[in-house]
């Protein structure tokens, strides 16, 4: 079993909304999605470095829930973090943390 952290209770998190974690010693950006699912993505921009990505734009692309850069607005697959719009750059893959929820408890799996 992975090393897991608490984040918080599932209430603490506004739908669609992304609050910053440490897990693990690393910053992660935690989303609680429209249909409750809870999903964690790493905070770090790759395009700007800042550790920004909590403060992104949620929203969907066709069926797939995705995250658009508060930065220079490059988009990401929330579930898988495959960049889905480099904006003109490179594709770079967002690292995808596992979550659990034990109730209304949300945990953050260390890859």
């Amino acid at each position: 079993m992975s090393p897991r952290t608490y984040v918080c209770r599932l209430a603490d998190l506004d739908p669609e909304r992304g609050v910053p974690a440490l897990v693990g010693g690393e910053q992660v950006a935690v989303f609680r999605l429209a249909d409750d699912r809870v999903v964690a993505v790493q905070q770090r921009d790759p395009y700007s470095g800042a550790n920004v990505l909590s403060r992104g734009i949620v929203g969907s692309v066709g069926e797939t829930p995705a995250l658009a850069s508060p930065m220079y607005k490059q988009v990401w697959d929330l579930t898988t973090g495959e960049c889905l719009d480099p904006a003109g750059k490179e594709p770079i893959a967002l690292t995808v943390y596992p979550v659990e929820r034990d109730g209304d408890d949300v945990w953050v799996l260390t890859p």
